[in-house]
């Protein structure tokens, strides 16, 4: 028997990212980016959420994962980009807004902030990593990211389909 009697509005298409915090991104930098080889594609600096990341590359086209390594602005302020060091997973969605409301009416918690505009210029939301009694569905304490997919992306892994 489907748990979900309404058919989930949306896709989770593949990974579109993944944010890596610590204490300097030249640290970062010298693994991803001379070890393994990653590009630089830009940075993004935001005193709000206390972070300076370094925005690179794996891969190419519409299956390129983005690669973010952060430092915190200020180490002692929240939040701390940098705690936990793998600080969250980016997953392309089709349609983020059915996908909120869809997955809001399941239970599932949501961080503060709603829908914005991410580092990368996608429409963005986050899931808490933590539960409460009103939403009892979250991250188990990864923060995980909900972005819109263009439709250069969403045509792309309907292709592999």
């Amino acid at each position: 028997m489907n748990p979900h009697p309404n058919p989930r509005p949306f896709k989770v298409l593949g990974i579109q990212q993944i944010a890596i915090g610590g204490p300097s991104k030249d640290r970062l930098k010298k693994l991803w980016v001379e070890m393994f080889g990653l590009t630089v594609t830009g940075n993004y600096v935001s005193e709000r959420e206390n972070v300076d990341e370094d925005i690179t590359a794996m891969g190419s086209g519409p299956f390129k994962v983005e690669v973010d390594l952060m430092q915190p602005l200020d180490p002692a302020k929240k939040p701390a980009v940098n705690e936990p060091p793998l600080n969250h997973v980016g997953l392309w969605i089709d349609d983020l807004p059915a996908a909120v409301a869809w997955l809001t009416g399941q239970g599932v918690r949501f961080a503060p902030g709603g829908i914005r505009k991410g580092a990368a210029g996608f429409d963005i939301t986050f899931l808490h990593p933590k539960a409460n009694e009103q939403f009892p569905i979250a991250g188990e304490g990864v923060l995980i990211e909900l972005v819109q997919a263009p439709a250069e992306i969403i045509e792309a892994f309907a292709r592999l389909a």
